[in-house]
């Protein structure tokens, strides 16, 4: 009984032991170290997806008239491999397509042969195409992480709503966002001194550089003594703008064909003709443009014409239902697949400015008809588009009462 006791106290011992030399090898300064070392490492450093920590980049812009082959080839890729990446790439992305002016990246191996790896072209601002040059070529699209900024600004016109976007540090392409949600409801051509704006928008960046404007939630545009607002709201998964009374800023047409030009002539029963120097009836409003400016259809409808017709030039007619009809003339040239029987959409580009037909320089003459009967294409009221359904009512409302708070205190 007593030797069992002892063999058992001697087990007892040799496992606290154990225990006790495994802790000491847990925290040994060797295991510390280990820790340090794993803790202290820096991450790895990635560019469009792809760890470069063991490679050489290059990185450069497209010049004029450069192509693919004349890139890669001052990187020792040879004409087989090229001709094996533009194969390879057809479907993903046409590298015919490659504009001078986009950056490129070159990332090749760190070592005296230098051999490129990868070659990655900057579509857009946003999106870019990796061609690995390895064995089995493989080309993907990748897109760039945008960071949203939420903004707001304001403004007192002066003389232009671009140049008041200048003169308060705000990006200026907010002037045209702007001018295609108030295009059913604020003739910009008609803009006046005093007229004044706040904004509530997005601005994106990419890599800490700002990209472009992204969504305007909300506007407010005081135009000759009156207050326009715009909400943007969602329902049935589609965006739309809407007024302070749930009503869609959409109208059956847009104020205007083409962006942000003078009026060089307007409707008219008696006008001295320019070329012909007699009087005659001028139906029609000229927007003075550069040659190339696109003009875009003020409404859904159906072209009935698309072919030169006398003094009008170049002109394009389009029927919008039973009623009304509008005619563009003196174009340059017709947007693309536009003939008569297409349909069209509204805003869709149905031709160019240009001074085709009797014209002393290049502008649009547009014209509206009702009924068959020239209308003043400045005086048209058109009806509103769906407003917001009454289901999603106090929604809305509850958002309206929100951007009207921080309109207001901007």
């Amino acid at each position: 009984m007593k030797r069992r006791i002892i063999e058992i106290a001697v087990l007892i011992a040799f496992g606290l032991l154990i225990i006790y030399i495994a802790s000491l090898r847990e925290n040994s300064p060797g295991k510390t170290l280990a820790v340090i070392e794993k803790i202290s490492q820096p991450e790895p450093k990635l560019e469009f997806g792809i760890v470069v920590d063991s490679m050489i980049l290059y990185k450069d812009k497209v010049k004029r008239n450069q192509f693919l082959s004349d890139i890669l080839l001052k990187y020792g890729v040879d004409y087989g491999k090229i001709d094996q990446l533009a194969k390879r790439s057809k479907d993903i992305f046409d590298v015919r397509k490659i504009k001078a002016g986009n950056n490129y990246t070159v990332l090749c191996r760190n070592d005296s042969s230098q051999k490129a790896l990868f070659f990655i072209y900057e579509s857009s601002s946003t999106s870019y195409v990796v061609f690995d040059l390895g064995d089995s070529v493989h080309v993907h699209i990748g897109e760039k992480e945008i960071e949203i900024k939420r903004q707001t600004t304001s403004g007192i016109i002066e003389s232009s709503l671009w140049n008041a976007m200048v003169a308060s540090n705000t990006d200026p392409n907010l002037a045209n966002e702007l001018s295609d949600i108030y295009a059913w409801t604020i003739d910009f051509f008609g803009i006046q001194k005093g007229d004044n704006y706040k904004v509530i928008y997005e601005e994106l960046y990419v890599e800490g550089e700002p990209i472009g404007i992204g969504k305007i939630d909300a506007a407010l545009f005081h135009h000759a003594g009156n207050d326009y607002y715009a909400f943007c709201f969602v329902q049935d998964s589609v965006g739309d703008y809407f007024d302070e009374e749930a009503n869609s800023l959409r109208k059956t047409f847009l104020k205007a064909p083409l962006h942000f030009k003078r009026i060089s002539s307007r409707f008219s029963n008696s006008r001295l003709h320019p070329v012909l120097k007699i009087r005659r009836p001028h139906h029609g409003v000229d927007y003075a443009a550069a040659v190339g400016t696109p003009v875009h259809a003020v409404g859904d409808g159906v072209v009935i014409k698309a072919k030169r017709s006398g003094g009008a030039g170049r002109m394009v007619k389009i029927k919008h239902n039973g009623t009304y009809s509008t005619a563009y003339l003196h174009l340059s040239r017709y947007g693309k697949g536009i003939k008569k029987g297409v349909y069209v959409k509204q805003g869709q580009v149905i031709g160019y400015v240009g001074q085709s037909g009797l014209a002393t320089g290049p502008h649009l003459d547009f014209r509206f008809y009702r009924n068959g009967k020239a209308i003043d294409p400045l005086k048209v009221k058109s009806p509103p588009a769906k407003p917001v359904d009454s289901i999603n009512l106090e929604k809305y409302k509850g958002e309206v009462d929100k951007y009207l708070a921080e309109l207001n205190s901007i």
